[in-house]
C-alpha cells in the first residue's frame, strides 16, 4: 500500500505535489479545530455557566444565613409573666382599652378591643410579633362608625 501511495505521489508533478501537501495541512487544521479546539471551547464556556450559577447559588445561600442569623439575635426575650398579665400590660403602655381578655390554652390569650385606631393598632400589633415575641393567631377587625376599629384578637407565646 505505501509502495502504491509512493507511486502514485511521484506521479504527481511538483505543483500538484505542493497543493496535495497545503490541501492535507488545512485537513489536519480543520480536523484539529473540529475534534479538539471546539469542543474544549464548549466544555469552558459550559464550566464558565456553571460556576457563575454556583456563584449566585452561594451569595444566595450566606445572604440567606445571614437573614437566619439575624433573626436569631432579634429573637424577642422571654415574656417574664403569664400571657394574658403580658399583653394586658402591653396593651395599657399603648393606650388601648381592653374590653375583654382571657386565656385561650397554655400560652394563648384572646382579647378584644372596642375602639382602637387602625395605625396605631396595627403598629402595636407588629410590635408584639416582632419585639415581645408573640404571634397572632387570629384577628378580626370590623369598622366603626367613628373612624375606629373593633377588633377581636387571638395571640400566642412563640414556641408555646
Amino acid at each position: 500500500m505505501i509502495d502504491g501511495l509512493s507511486s502514485w505521489w511521484l506521479a504527481r508533478s511538483r505543483r500538484e505535489q505542493a497543493l496535495l501537501l497545503v490541501l492535507f495541512v488545512l485537513l489536519a487544521l480543520t480536523l484539529a479545530w473540529l475534534l479538539v479546539v471546539r469542543p474544549l471551547g464548549d466544555r469552558l464556556a459550559d464550566a464558565r455557566e456553571r460556576h457563575g450559577e454556583a456563584v449566585i447559588a452561594l451569595a444566595e445561600a450566606k445572604s440567606g444565613a445571614a437573614d437566619i442569623g439575624r433573626l436569631e439575635r432579634q429573637r424577642p426575650a422571654a415574656l417574664g409573666a403569664p400571657v394574658e398579665q403580658a399583653v394586658a400590660q402591653f396593651a395599657s403602655a399603648a393606650g388601648f382599652q381592653l374590653s375583654r381578655i382571657q386565656p385561650d390554652g397554655p400560652g394563648r390569650v384572646s382579647l378584644a378591643i372596642e375602639a382602637a385606631r387602625p395605625q396605631a393598632l396595627f403598629a402595636w400589633v407588629s410590635e408584639l410579633e416582632t419585639q415581645r415575641g408573640l404571634i397572632v393567631d387570629r384577628l378580626t377587625a370590623s369598622s366603626n362608625s367613628d373612624r375606629t376599629l373593633s377588633v377581636q384578637l387571638v395571640l400566642r407565646a412563640r414556641g408555646g
